[in-house]
């Protein structure tokens, strides 16, 4: 949420029960620092993993991930990235001595030999790449870990959907609720403050899957706008397999949107800015509230499989 917003809390008047999620309660923390040794064959290229005491000399000290050319090194042989050699100010972490320029070509060549295991492999991952195409495998790696879908604050956590989920419930609090309908009523006292509010984020468990519903107020250029849009916890390939609509009535009217849930490997705020999903202006969702004093906006929904 862009600073100075506020989080507003919705009325629910959900058709579907609490009920908690059958996940395990200890919550898998992603380190993006940390290097899993392995020697499973995947997709990347079949084959053993090269050998785990190789694999240790290529770990940079300070940030334990794979170094890649140019590596540096100390005038006694202690090796960094190029990122860390920065951020410890040009001075070796292990015996202080200052780095200066000086490559570590030896290590450069060996490591081109080399097949590597995906960081990602504690998340799942099983393939295997060579060095130089491991890196670009897991820009996009369907394993790699998810940011955080809150709105409502800037939030840095990853992990991966379970993780996330109980993150959701135990730190943001946010409304979860089991069932593919649903029927919320976001309220307001004073409508005419528009900018940078967003409401509590809710959670739906179906089909097997997390849905994040967002409620937020902001302004396109000088008109201000309500809008509500469906995020699917999971991947883009994974989302097209759903559809959603929403549907806003109030003083016999009805407004109703149909569209397919953006996977949050897309940003809250790349959803947003995209208007992908059901857009309010402030004069009619004031005219929805009925007195126009008070916004008073019932939104219902409905979340389904396609059939492929």
């Amino acid at each position: 949420m862009s600073p100075g917003g506020n989080v507003y809390q919705d009325v629910l008047e959900s058709r579907t029960a609490f009920s908690d999620y059958d996940i395990v309660s200890t919550e898998t923390e992603v380190r993006n620092s940390s290097f899993r040794k392995s020697t499973a064959v995947g997709g990347g290229k079949p084959g053993m993993a090269s050998n785990s005491a190789v694999h240790e000399l290529l770990e940079c000290p300070v940030c334990l991930n794979i170094m890649y050319r140019p590596i540096h090194q100390c005038p006694n042989g202690h090796t960094i990235c190029l990122n860390c050699k920065t951020k410890v100010h040009n001075c070796c972490p292990i015996c202080r001595q200052e780095l200066g320029n000086i490559r570590c070509v030896a290590l450069e060549k060996v490591a081109e030999l080399l097949e590597l295991p995906c960081q990602y492999q504690f998340l799942g991952c099983q393939d295997i790449f060579p060095y130089h195409s491991r890196l670009r495998h897991e820009q996009n790696c369907r394993f790699r870990p998810y940011n955080c879908p809150y709105a409502g604050a800037e939030c840095s956590v990853m992990g991966n959907i379970r993780s996330l989920v109980i993150h959701l419930k135990d730190v943001h609090n946010v409304d979860m609720h089991d069932g593919c309908t649903f029927n919320h009523r976001y309220v307001k006292s004073n409508p005419r403050e528009v900018e940078n509010a967003t409401w509590m984020l809710t959670v739906f468990n179906c089909f097997g899957h997390q849905f994040c519903l967002h409620f937020e107020a902001f302004n396109i250029g000088m008109s201000p706008v309500y809008m509500a849009f469906l995020r699917f916890m999971g991947d883009d390939h994974e989302a097209k397999k759903f559809s959603y609509s929403l549907e806003v009535c109030g003083n016999g009217r009805k407004l109703t949107w149909q569209g397919v849930p953006r996977s949050i490997r897309d940003s809250h705020k790349t959803v947003r800015d995209s208007l992908d999903g059901l857009v309010i202006q402030r004069k009619l969702a004031l005219f929805f509230s009925g007195d126009g004093q008070e916004l008073k906006l019932k939104i219902a929904g409905r979340i389904w499989k396609e059939q492929l």
